[in-house]
């Protein structure tokens, strides 16, 4: 019972303090890079790489069974990436890849998370525990992979 009442307590703190890093990014600057945009086998890809031209962040859809991934680079596991935009944030559990160093999250085509990523205004944020947030801008690219898992 003590390890139970500890496991959620733990997982409280965690939600609270990605909140809180979540709340925080409506003032951040995004960083300088760009996105880009390509068709892939079975759906779509937009990837933003930072002004180094290093990827960062990768937005996929897999048309078959209307999903889509969001990815960002990250050192560690996390239970949960937290999601900001303009007009709402969620975390959304998350599974680590070690092999690509990649946090992803999924969600079905017509969520509500992916219109307010295709509408924010200025910036898309992503926050993982203690780890520095992504603030990435908001361009056309990540709405094109949307609208190819909805079609």
């Amino acid at each position: 019972m003590k390890s139970t009442i500890l496991a959620v307590l733990v997982l409280a703190a965690a939600s609270s303090l990605s909140a809180q890093t979540i709340a925080d990014l409506s003032t951040a600057t995004p960083v300088a890079g760009s996105w880009t945009y390509a068709p892939v086998t079975g759906g779509s890809e937009a990837s933003f790489s930072d002004a180094s031209g290093n990827p960062q962040l990768w937005v996929q859809c897999a048309r078959a069974g209307r999903r889509v991934s969001i990815a960002k680079r990250a050192s560690i596991a996390a239970p949960f990436m937290g999601v900001w935009t303009s007009s709402m944030s969620r975390s959304v559990p998350s599974a680590f890849n070690p092999a690509t160093g990649r946090l992803t999250i999924e969600l079905a085509a017509f969520d509500s998370l992916l219109d307010a990523i295709a509408s924010s205004r200025g910036r898309i944020g992503l926050a993982v525990g203690t780890e520095p947030a992504l603030v990435v801008p908001s361009w056309a690219e990540a709405s094109r992979v949307i609208e190819d898992c909805r079609v």
